[in-house]
């Protein structure tokens, strides 16, 4: 039986929140940066993807620590941004900050496997014929990889839904403002008698991970009929 407050729906909203928005601004540059590991000959693309998987293999503490040092009031964004009046520390959009730079290379990865798999030959043939780069790109490799795509986006929106050392380090653990549900579990663990609210939201975070998971299988099969 769940047993939810108030606060744990707006734990359940925000983490919706976060996981979406991160998943649809990183999309785009994932994308391109698969295209640029695939299709590319730069002489430094070992260390683009060296850079880009380095989230992967440090802990997410430390990701976060570095963004904070990044975005913090003397940080070289942040000191910058500042001017603007912008604050990234501390609110939601940190947040999101944070869960796409800890998801990104999950993205990268899967639309890298699907770009490699794709026979090069019916993309010569469209250049062959006066089809741009861009004509090409978008005619035939981003359709061709566009269930590669999905599972990409499937799974950076799974690692975003539970995101928590980056997050609770760049965005703080603020109640209807930062904290999502790992950040509520947390705080129920560190609380007496916070046990059965801490296992009801992990409950919906298992029941969510189920339902991103099947949606992810009936759009890969409808992706597939076409």
């Amino acid at each position: 039986m769940f047993f939810l407050q108030p606060s744990d729906l707006d734990a359940i909203f925000l983490s919706f929140k976060v996981a979406c928005v991160a998943t649809l601004l990183a999309t785009p540059l994932g994308i391109g940066v698969a295209y640029l590991l695939v299709y590319s000959r730069l002489p430094g693309k070992a260390i683009i993807e060296g850079f880009v998987n380095l989230p992967l293999v440090l802990p997410p503490v430390v990701i976060g620590y570095l963004l904070l040092v990044l975005f913090g009031r003397h940080g070289w964004i942040g000191a910058w941004l500042i001017r603007f009046d912008i604050q990234i520390i501390f609110t939601l959009t940190g947040a999101i900050i944070a869960s796409a730079v800890v998801g990104f290379p999950l993205l990268v990865r899967s639309v890298r496997l699907g770009m490699e798999s794709i026979d090069t030959s019916s993309s010569k043939a469209a250049r062959t014929l006066g089809a741009s780069a861009w004509d090409a790109f978008f005619t035939i490799t981003l359709p061709l990889s566009s269930r590669a795509v999905l599972a990409g986006m499937t799974l950076m929106f799974a690692r975003s839904l539970g995101e928590f050392g980056a997050t609770i380090i760049l965005a703080g653990n603020i109640p209807g403002v930062t904290q999502t549900i790992p950040l509520a579990i947390y705080e129920y663990t560190s609380s007496p008698g916070g046990d059965r609210m801490a296992l009801s939201l992990c409950l919906v975070s298992i029941l969510l991970s189920f339902v991103v998971l099947l949606a992810s299988g009936a759009a890969s099969k409808s992706l597939e009929r076409k």
